[in-house]
């Protein structure tokens, strides 16, 4: 395992865990999964990771029961992050909800908190004050936000009158906006980009194309998975091929090796099967050529999936079973 170059109180690995899934039927992994994933989990230590991200909202408060259950030897090893949806985040409520999370994970401190949506009403004063409070009683150590404009992001921090350590967004080599300027940013001014969503909830694991399409409520509610789509990114899929068989690798550890090419960037993907989870970390070795970095991105820009109001049609097909 590798790790992030970050002045933080634990070691930050390049692999996380993301556990959106814990709890959450509609990924589709059967009623067996839950305890399956504390043998994940327990993993996942075992090969080095060290950052776990949850929410509140995943599964209703199980996903976090779960992660806190199966890390409950571990806690003063690893960084566990969870985010307050922020219906109303103004201070007393953002201080109630962290709270609540910090019970269900069964620690007495978050080591990162994040607020999982910028609010359009509710302004970052408020909620940061919320923040504060709770870092200077103990119960937070580091504060985050998630899907955060860099601009947002730099207002928060301010807000927060200290350093809003991460902004965890969508960011695979489908999904480049994040190296814009969230990257650049990060990497100047030793911040951290968590990467979610970093095999573009595994349409680039190269398991989907239009005969043998994902199940799941989460995967055929996204556009990508579409029967065009996967047919459109099938030159993508292959030049990741091509790129994994010379690392003896997977089309997915080549997805994540792109994604963690930038120093200030943990991924956060998460697995289905411990074997998945191996896989996953053991991309955090892989270096890629200027060659190979080059082939991908030309390869994801040549892509071009029918997105928006276009994919309206095969959406509501796709949703009908037809």
């Amino acid at each position: 395992m590798r790790y992030v170059r970050l002045d933080t109180p634990k070691p930050l690995s390049k692999i996380g865990l993301g556990t959106w899934q814990f709890g959450s039927r509609e990924w589709g992994y059967g009623p067996d999964y839950e305890r399956l994933a504390a043998d994940i989990v327990r993993r996942a230590v075992e090969l080095g990771v060290t950052v776990f991200d949850t929410a509140e909202v995943y599964g209703f408060g199980r996903s976090e029961r779960i992660l806190g259950a199966a890390l409950a030897a571990d806690r003063d090893k690893v960084t566990i992050a969870t985010k307050i949806f922020p219906v109303l985040p103004v201070a007393s409520v953002v201080q109630q909800r962290a709270v609540a999370s910090a019970a269900r994970l069964g620690v007495t401190s978050i080591d990162l908190y994040q607020v999982h949506q910028p609010n359009p009403v509710v302004s970052d004063q408020s909620t940061m004050r919320g923040m504060r409070a709770l870092q200077d009683v103990g119960l937070v150590g580091e504060v985050g936000v998630s899907n955060y404009s860099l601009r947002r992001w730099q207002v928060a921090e301010a807000a927060l009158g200290r350093r809003v350590l991460s902004n965890q967004v969508r960011y695979s080599l489908l999904d480049r906006k994040p190296e814009e300027d969230l990257l650049p940013y990060a990497e100047q001014a030793g911040r951290l980009v968590i990467a979610y969503s970093p095999l573009a909830q595994g349409f680039l694991s190269g398991r989907y194309d239009a005969h043998h399409p994902p199940v799941g409520a989460i995967r055929r509610a996204n556009p990508y998975f579409l029967p065009e789509n996967l047919v459109r990114g099938t030159a993508l899929i292959e030049t990741l091929r091509q790129v994994a068989a010379a690392h003896d690798a997977t089309p997915s550890q080549i997805a994540l090796a792109y994604v963690l090419r930038h120093p200030n960037v943990v991924a956060i993907p998460g697995a289905s099967t411990v074997e998945q989870l191996e896989r996953n970390a053991a991309a955090a070795e892989i270096d890629l050529t200027e060659d190979e970095y080059a082939a991908l991105v030309n390869a994801a820009r040549a892509f071009r999936p029918v997105t928006g109001l276009a994919a309206v049609p095969g959406m509501v097909r796709a949703r009908a079973g037809r």
